[in-house]
């Protein structure tokens, strides 16, 4: 997926193979999803090889999910872009790190930290999660304590400007990063990005979401969080 990923098991007994699972679930997905492989199932769903109807039910489960974010966000978030294709990647994230997360639990794993490029599952806890600086590599903003739960942050910091409003099809503004904390990494990942391609009202959106927490720098660089977020400290000091 183009991601750095790790994952820490702080269980005494690590059941053998659990570790392996997760990895090669992982470069599965890459396979099969990714729009940048010819061969994947997503690149075959482009070119036409594919009718929606002959997909298999993973990417019908997860181009449903894509659906629901559009629909919820007003179409601010949409993985099907003009002149770009389908490129579902803003959900296969979080889903498939969730999914790797449930293969460690029903493997037996009761504490475990697994962190893709910064999107993060926890078990067991509570762990100390922190939320980069949205303009300074070096430094956090904020650190949250959680347990039996999923992070996930959105900004252009990463990879420039990536995260595009589809209303307009220009690069989202108003935000600098939007960070939500949710039971799982596949609401958390999708619901932070399409509350980032809202822009400043994505705030708002995003925490009227179920079970979501948010805690967001806009582009004043004012503090925006909501009142249930698990902060452990929070460096830069609340402005709202």
């Amino acid at each position: 997926m183009g991601l750095p990923v790790s994952l820490r098991i702080d269980d005494a007994y690590v059941p053998e193979g659990a570790a392996d699972a997760v990895f090669a679930w992982l470069r599965e997905v890459d396979a099969r999803f990714s729009p940048f492989k010819p061969r994947s199932e997503v690149s075959r769903l482009n070119r036409g090889e594919l009718g929606t109807a002959d997909v298999s039910p993973d990417l019908a489960h997860v181009l449903v999910l894509c659906e629901q974010y559009r629909r919820a966000s007003g179409g601010a978030f949409d993985v099907r872009l003009p002149g770009r294709g389908l490129d579902p990647c803003a959900v296969v994230k979080g889903w498939s790190v969730q999914r790797a997360a449930e293969l460690l639990r029903a493997a037996g794993v009761r504490r475990f930290c697994l962190n893709a490029g910064g999107d993060v599952v926890v078990a067991g806890g509570p762990w100390r999660v922190g939320i980069r600086h949205p303009e300074d590599a070096g430094r956090i903003c904020a650190v949250l304590e959680l347990t039996d739960a999923a992070v996930a942050t959105s900004g252009h910091y990463e990879r420039g400007a990536h995260i595009l409003d589809a209303r307009s099809g220009l690069p989202a503004t108003g935000l600098l990063s939007l960070t939500v904390v949710a039971p799982t990494l596949t609401e958390a990942d999708a619901t932070a990005t399409a509350a980032f391609a809202l822009g400043a009202e994505g705030v708002a959106w995003a925490a009227g979401r179920p079970h979501c927490e948010v805690f967001a720098v806009d582009a004043a660089r004012k503090v925006l969080r909501t009142a249930g977020l698990p902060t452990a400290r929070t460096p830069m000091g609340d402005a709202a």
